[in-house]
């Protein structure tokens, strides 16, 4: 196999940013930018701003993201750890029916974890709502 320069290693830990990790694995799971706004809770513009490395975010944010991407977050931070593999070493899948399966389980996992934090927040809430009540 040839040997890949750092400009054409997309992923590579010398060549991309936090940005460029969070958006490869937005990609990857199949989400818009809107998608994943909306299931961290947080404006398109934040996310952008992410993306474009402008702004970078908080700890809990971290976490969600690295759980809805399928992503460890060492390697959203550093590229070190589970993440994207280089695109150049990623196998494809043997059929149309393949890729189709595989983003419809993407997709349901990046559902599943927004439903979690949903319950989480609601479960916060009516915690509150029982102390101010007693």
């Amino acid at each position: 196999m040839a040997e890949t320069s750092p400009e054409t290693r997309w992923y590579a830990a010398e060549v991309a940013t936090f940005g460029d990790r969070l958006a490869g694995a937005r990609e990857a799971a199949g989400l818009t930018q809107e998608d994943l706004a909306q299931r961290l809770g947080v404006r398109l513009t934040t996310l952008q701003n992410w993306e474009e490395d402008l702004a970078e975010p908080r700890g809990n944010r971290l976490q969600m993201l690295a759980g809805m991407l399928n992503v460890s977050l060492a390697w959203l931070l550093t590229a070190e750890g589970d993440g994207l593999a280089d695109p150049d070493l990623t196998p494809r899948p043997l059929s149309g029916e393949a890729e189709a399966a595989l983003a419809e389980l993407q997709r349901l996992r990046a559902g599943a974890i927004a439903l979690a934090d949903n319950l989480r927040q609601v479960e916060l809430k009516m915690r509150q709502a029982m102390r101010s009540a007693a």
